[in-house]
């Protein structure tokens, strides 16, 4: 799952890019509005993380520009004005969330799970396909109560295909939802990492669609 991160403090950028990996997250940092804007316009993110105080352009502006263009990205919005008109605002844009500076990284993370799995559909935070279970709040996979150990990466490979469902995935929809900017579709690293995903998990359980993509099928 691959998020940006529009925050102009380095420091705290920094913080929040690192939980944000750690949590298996794929992250794109903006340091101003003119490069939030732009990437949300130009890349597929499954959600942004939004500081309202960003130099050049504001994210006001940077959220009314991406929901003035049909963008639908779930937006955590970040601010360190706590009034309610200041709130209203960021709603009436097109926030999906709200986190008033000083706020727990923790707290952070828990909000952007819960925008990603309920923008696909998924209010549960334990979602199931079979005897495979991705338990969104902790990050882990199980199969019949057992725990799955992935890399970052492969876990972002999985926890993209169970959130999409039984949808067929193509291979560049999901390099761009796994890779920070700078993903090569000619490479064949996804192969490799499915191909590792397959044997931690059992390899009828993803499906490769011929000339279409992948799909995560149920098994016991």
């Amino acid at each position: 799952m691959r998020v940006l991160l529009a925050e102009d403090d380095a420091a705290l950028a920094s913080q929040l890019a690192g939980a944000l990996a750690a949590a298996g997250y794929a992250v794109d940092h903006a340091e101003d509005g003119q490069d939030a804007e732009f990437r949300g316009q130009t890349e597929d993110y499954d959600a942004a993380v939004l500081d309202l105080g960003l130099p050049g352009m504001d994210g006001l502006a940077v959220l009314d520009a991406w929901r003035g263009a049909g963008r639908r990205l779930p937006v955590l919005v970040l601010t360190a004005r706590g009034r309610w008109h200041d709130k209203l605002a960021g709603f009436d844009a097109g926030a999906d969330d709200y986190l008033v500076k000083p706020f727990p990284v923790e707290e952070l993370v828990l909000r952007l799970r819960a925008l990603i799995r309920r923008s696909s559909g998924h209010a549960h935070p334990r979602i199931q396909r079979g005897a495979l279970v991705l338990d969104d709040n902790a990050g882990r996979f199980e199969i019949n109560g057992a725990p799955v150990l992935l890399t970052a990466q492969e876990h972002r490979i999985l926890a993209y295909l169970v959130h999409r469902g039984d949808a067929v995935v193509s291979r560049a929809e999901l390099g761009e939802h796994v890779y920070e900017q700078g993903y090569d579709p000619d490479s064949n690293a996804l192969d490799v990492l499915i191909g590792r995903v397959r044997r931690k998990i059992g390899g009828g359980r993803i499906v490769t669609e011929r000339g279409k993509g992948f799909r995560l099928v149920d098994l016991p």
